[in-house]
C-alpha cells in the first residue's frame, strides 16, 4: 500500500515521524482532497470527529474509497474509519498500532465476532449478496454450502457453514467458476482461480483484441472472469503486448513454455500450419493444459478470434504454496513488506507460538493458525509442507531471517517428501544485523556467525569452529549463546577467544533486539560477564581492528578519509 500520514499538531507530527509512510503536515482537508484517489490509504493524526467531517465529502463507495485510519494525538489508539476490508483499513490500523504500541480499534462485525469475511479469503473472490450472507452468519443462522467445484476452503469458513441441504438455511455459499442465476435468498459465489487461459497471437495482435476475445469466450462458455487464475502461452510470446495486456487487466501471472514442451502435449485440434510457424502443433490448447497441471482438462477448445487464439482449461485444484517467512528480530518496524504480504495472503499460518504472536497484527479470523511448542521444529515444518501439498497457501513464520538458524533449511530438505510445491523463502533482518545496528557498525568488515546451541550440533564441532574463528581475527556474531540449561558454552567460547585475542577486545551484547525490554551493552572480552547473556542475546566480539568511536562499536573497512 501507498500510505500518506497527515498530521496537524506538533505531537501529531512526532507520531507521524515514527511511521514508515509518506508524511504531510498541516492543512489536512487540502491534503486529503489532493491525494484522494492517488494513494491506497491515509493515517490521519487528528480527532475522530474532525477526520470524519473532512473525509465525508470525499467518500464515494466501498469499491473505490481508500483506507482511512485515525490516530489520536497521544498515539494511544489507531481507529479504522473506512475501507476496513476492501481497502485494507483494518490491517493498516493493526500495523499502525503495532508500530506505535497503540490499541487498534476495529469495529467491523466479522473481525470483532471472529467470523471469516468473504472479501478476505485467500485465493478466492466473492460475488453476490456478501452483506446478506454475512448477516446470516453473524446472526448464527444456518448457511448452506454448495461445492460445485472441489476446491479447498479455509477451515474457519468450513466451520461456519453447513452442507448443501442445511436444515432451515435461507442463505447459501456456492463454490463455482460457472455463471449461474442466483437462487432464492441471499447467496454468495466464491470464485477460485480455477481457469487457465491459453493464448496464441500473431506478432501484430493488440491487447484490446486479446482481452475482447477472452471475455467473449468466457461469456459463450458461461464462465466467470473472476475465476481466471493464469495466462499461458509459448515462450516467444511471453512479453508480447497482447499477453501483457491480458495479465494486467485480470492481474494474472504469465506462464510460458518452449515449443518442444508444448508439442509434446496431446490436444484435440493440432495444426500443422502452426507447427511450421512456431515449432509446435498447438499453442493455446497446449499451453492451457500444460499450465493447468496434472488432472487439468480443457473446458473450451481453441477459438480463433482474428489475430488471437484462445483456449480454456480447468485446474484439478490449486497448486500448493509455502512461504517460509522471516519476520525480523522484533516489531513490525523491522519486518519487510514482502514478509507482511506473505503472512497476510496466507490461508494457513504455521509457526512457533511466540513467532505467530510476533505476526498477530497481520492475522484475520479467516486464517487458520497452527501454533507449535518450542522443540517441535520438524513437526511444524512437516505440518506446513503437508498443508501446502493439499493445495493450501501456507506461511511458515520464523523470527529473524528464515534462512539463518531457522526453518528454510529443514523445509527445503523435507520438500521432496511431498513434491509439487511452490516454495518461496522470504528473507528478514537477522539478529546479528539488528544487534550490529544497535551497537554501531561492528560488522563493517568481514565477520562470521556461529551458533553455540549444541542440541543439534555436537559441542566438539562447535568448539573447533570457535577456535578456528578465533585464529582468523574475524568479528564474530554469536547466536544462541546461553539458555537456562546451557550456561557454560558462552564461558568456554570466551576462554577460547581470550587465548587468541587481547582482553581489551570490544564486545557488544544485545538482548531482545527490536522487542520490549531491548538492552544494549558495550564491554570487553576480558570484562564480559556471561550472566548478562540470555537465549535472546546476540554477542558480537570484535576483531583486532574493532574500536569504540563516540560510544559506538566500529570495525573499519579501510575506506580513505
Amino acid at each position: 500500500m501507498r500510505v500518506l500520514t497527515i498530521s496537524v499538531s506538533e505531537p501529531g507530527r512526532a507520531i507521524a515521524a515514527r511511521l514508515p509512510y509518506e508524511r504531510r503536515h498541516g492543512e489536512p482537508g487540502a491534503a486529503l482532497a489532493e491525494h484522494w484517489g492517488s494513494v491506497d490509504g491515509f493515517v490521519v493524526v487528528l480527532a475522530l470527529g474532525a477526520t470524519v467531517r473532512l473525509i465525508g465529502p470525499l467518500l464515494g463507495d466501498k469499491a473505490s474509497d481508500p483506507a482511512v485510519v485515525c490516530v489520536d494525538d497521544a498515539g494511544a489508539h489507531a481507529i479504522a474509519v473506512v475501507g476496513g476490508h476492501g481497502a485494507g483499513a483494518n490491517a493498516l490500523a493493526r500495523e499502525v498500532a503495532a508500530l506505535l504500541g497503540a490499541e487498534p480499534v476495529i469495529t467491523t462485525a466479522t473481525d470483532v465476532l471472529g467470523v471469516p469475511a468473504f472479501d478476505l479469503l485467500a485465493g478466492l473472490r466473492a460475488e453476490g449478496d456478501v452483506a446478506g450472507v454475512t448477516s446470516a452468519l453473524l446472526a448464527g443462522e444456518p448457511v448452506a454450502l454448495d461445492r460445485r467445484l472441489d476446491w479447498p476452503l479455509p477451515a474457519p469458513l468450513l466451520g461456519s457453514l453447513g452442507g448443501p441441504a442445511a436444515s432451515g438455511a435461507r442463505a447459501r455459499v456456492v463454490v463455482d467458476d460457472a455463471v449461474g442465476a442466483p437462487g432464492s435468498g441471499p447467496s454468495v459465489t466464491l470464485r477460485p482461480p480455477s481457469l487457465v487461459v491459453g493464448l496464441g497471437t500473431t506478432s501484430d495482435a493488440t491487447g484490446d483484441e486479446a482481452c475482447r476475445a477472452i471475455s467473449a469466450v468466457l461469456a459463450d462458455a458461461g464462465l466467470s472472469e473472476l475465476a481466471l487464475g493464469l495466462v499461458a502461452t509459448i515462450d516467444r510470446r511471453a512479453g508480447h503486448p497482447a499477453v501483457e495486456a491480458v495479465a494486467e487487466r485480470w492481474r494474472l501471472p504469465v506462464r510460458s513454455f518452449p515449443a518442444p514442451a508444448l508439442d509434446a502435449v496431446e490436444v484435440p485440434t493440432p495444426s500443422e500450419a502452426v507447427a511450421r510457424a512456431v515449432g509446435t502443433r498447438s499453442v493455446a490448447e497446449a499451453a492451457a493444459l500444460a499450465a493447468a497441471g496434472p488432472g487439468g482438462r480443457l473446458v473450451v477448445d481453441k477459438v480463433v478470434c482474428g489475430r488471437v487464439t484462445v483456449a480454456l482449461a480447468r485446474r484439478a485444484g490449486p497448486v500448493g504454496t509455502l512461504h517460509v517467512v522471516g519476520l525480523g528480530p522484533g516489531g513490525p518496524d523491522r519486518r519487510t513488506p514482502e514478509a507482511t504480504r506473505a503472512v497476510r495472503d496466507a490461508e494457513i499460518v504455521v509457526g512457533l507460538a511466540a513467532y505467530v504472536e510476533q505476526s498477530a497484527d497481520l492475522l484475520t479470523p479467516a486464517q487458520d493458525v497452527r501454533r507449535f511448542p518450542i522443540g517441535a521444529e520438524t513437526e511444524r515444518v512437516r505440518a506446513a509442507l503437508a498443508l501446502a501439498a493439499e493445495g493450501r497457501r501456507v506461511a511458515l513464520v520464523c523470527s529473524g531471517d528464515a534462512g539463518v538458524y531457522a526453518m528454510a533449511s529443514p523445509a527445503l530438505e523435507l520438500a521432496d517428501e511431498v513434491g509439487g510445491l511452490e516454495i518461496c523463502v522470504v528473507p528478514g533482518v537477522t539478529a546479528g544485523l539488528a544487534a550490529g545496528a544497535l551497537l554501531g557498525a561492528p560488522l563493517g568488515h568481514d565477520f562470521l556467525a556461529l551458533s553455540l546451541a549444541d542440541l543439534l550440533t555436537p559441542w566438539e564441532l562447535i568448539e573447533s569452529r570457535v577456535r578456528a574463528a578465533a585464529e582468523t581475527d574475524l568479528v564474530l556474531a554469536l547466536y544462541n549463546p546461553r539458555s537456562s540449561r546451557r550456561t557454560w558454552q558462552i564461558e568456554k567460547a570466551r576462554s577460547i577467544l581470550l587465548e587468541h585475542r587481547p582482553a581489551h577486545t570490544p564486545v557488544g551484547i544485545v538482548t531482545d533486539a527490536g522487542r520490549p525490554g531491548e538492552a544494549v551493552r558495550h564491554t570487553t572480552l576480558g570484562e564480559l560477564d556471561c550472566a548478562w547473556v540470555t537465549m535472546t542475546t546476540c554477542v558480537i566480539v570484535g576483531s583486532s581492528r574493532t574500536t569504540i568511536r563516540s560510544g559506538r562499536m566500529v570495525t573499519p573497512r579501510g575506506y580513505e578519509r
